[in-house]
């Protein structure tokens, strides 16, 4: 994947090392000292958010050239021939993927997407989103899909989003993941009617918004992620569905 710069940010794969632990470190920032995560891999000494997994992702990111080339968002992927070697995805501890690894269609799974806190809402978000567009193209992925969370762990609270969600964005049957039945949180937790759609969305995290924008779905049932303190849902968006002015939003104006 080749560079993608302008005055400020450049969008690139890591490299090295130091790439990956810079990143785990801006996970650890935004994941455990802001959102309150945990887990037996959190390496709190050397403040870096890590698993298992991440040898087997490539790590999109991005860095500001103002400030020496500072890693400041990230974006963890896995191709499914990746997933091969790494045994399976990381989601397929939560989610039912039967339905997307039947398919024959080419996937790639999407995770652990977060921004430095000074740098969301503008053009940072966007130079990582186009780069991950042009990763996509590059290795013709079909389908994506991946957790995305909402900060908590207490299903009511967030029962008008999440019925929202269940409601208006429930992925079609060939695209529909479902939560593991020994973790299965209903999402259908209150009737269409009755959810005040303002309130609902405020509560919508800004990248679930961003890929309901995009054309994107969400699967059937939540996962209440205690480790995390995060009830996370599963996205899925197929590269095929989305028509032309969705496709040109994708590649050149997400601003998250």
């Amino acid at each position: 994947m080749n560079n993608q710069q302008d005055q400020q940010f450049n969008v690139r794969l890591a490299t090295d090392e130091a790439d990956l632990q810079a990143a785990q470190r801006l996970r650890y920032e935004v994941f455990v000292e802001e959102l309150g995560g945990d887990g037996p891999t959190v390496d709190h000494e050397a403040r870096l958010e890590l698993d298992r997994f991440d040898p087997f992702y490539e790590h999109l990111i991005l860095t500001d050239g103002n400030k020496n080339n500072l890693i400041v968002g990230v974006y963890r992927l896995l191709r499914d021939d990746q997933a091969a070697k790494a045994g399976q995805f990381y989601s397929e501890d939560e989610y039912d993927l039967s339905v997307l690894k039947s398919s024959n269609r080419k996937l790639m799974e999407l995770g652990r997407s977060c921004v430095a806190a000074e740098y969301r809402g503008g053009a940072a978000m966007y130079h990582l989103w186009n780069g991950l567009a042009r990763y996509v193209a590059e290795h013709k992925v079909e389908i994506l899909f991946g957790v995305a969370s909402f900060h908590g762990t207490d299903p009511n609270e967030l029962a008008q989003p999440l019925s929202l969600l269940h409601h208006r964005h429930l992925a079609p049957e060939d695209l529909r993941v479902r939560t593991r039945d020994e973790h299965y949180q209903s999402m259908n937790l209150m009737p269409e009617a009755e959810i005040d759609r303002r309130v609902a969305m405020l509560q919508v995290p800004a990248l679930i918004k961003a890929y309901l924008r995009l054309g994107g779905y969400v699967g059937e049932g939540a996962y209440v992620d205690r480790a995390f303190n995060t009830t996370d849902v599963c996205l899925v968006m197929d590269t095929a569905r989305l028509n032309q002015t969705q496709k040109n939003i994708y590649s050149r104006d997400v601003t998250i």
